[in-house]
């Protein structure tokens, strides 16, 4: 039995969960999501917690699997649905630029012709310097593959660390070549 599945997730103020047959709808301040789920879970709501339950006299690694999985993806709705989520990407490079044209983002970013990126459906890309993009939105899942994209336009180079990356991510910087020893 997963330990991640018997935890219960706490809702925010504001915050609903309902299950319509195996299609869980979290509604919040920040929008509405909603995910199908496997109809053997069991689905419990009291005061302001929700509990997955799994039924026992099913013994199924894959019906484990999914309980921890499920738990844990209806916890994320309801963090995006409250709070919402974001990533930060940092352009490094000579004459890397960023600009937005409507819904529609411009990078600059070192290639004869500059790349474009519409916006797309629930997902906010706001420029904060000249050389960081936020990426955000209520759903996790689109904002990490929004801004997965974007970072492979343009990887990190090792001997200079030019490039696109995460402003959290640990960079190492390889050594150059080394002059012959007399």
């Amino acid at each position: 039995m997963s330990r991640i599945g018997k935890k219960p997730i706490e809702l925010p103020t504001g915050v609903t969960v309902e299950d319509l047959n195996g299609n869980v709808v979290v509604s919040g301040p920040l929008g509405k999501l909603s995910r199908e789920i496997d109809t053997r879970i069991g689905f419990e709501k009291e005061n302001n917690h929700v509990t997955l339950t799994c039924p026992e006299a099913e013994n199924i690694s894959e019906l484990n699997a999914k309980y921890g999985l499920y738990r844990a993806l209806i916890y994320n709705m309801v963090e995006g649905v409250s709070k919402g989520y974001s990533k930060k990407l940092v352009f490094k490079g000579v004459g890397y630029r960023l600009t937005k044209q409507g819904n529609k983002l411009v990078m600059n970013i070192g290639y004869s012709k500059p790349a474009e990126l519409v916006e797309p459906e629930g997902i906010k890309l706001t420029i904060l310097e000249a050389d960081t993009l936020e990426v955000s939105g209520i759903d996790k899942e689109k904002v990490g593959l929004v801004a997965s994209k974007i970072r492979s336009l343009k990887p990190v180079e090792p001997y200079h660390n030019y490039g696109i990356h995460y402003s959290d991510e640990h960079l190492i910087k390889k050594e150059g070549k080394k002059a012959g020893k007399k």
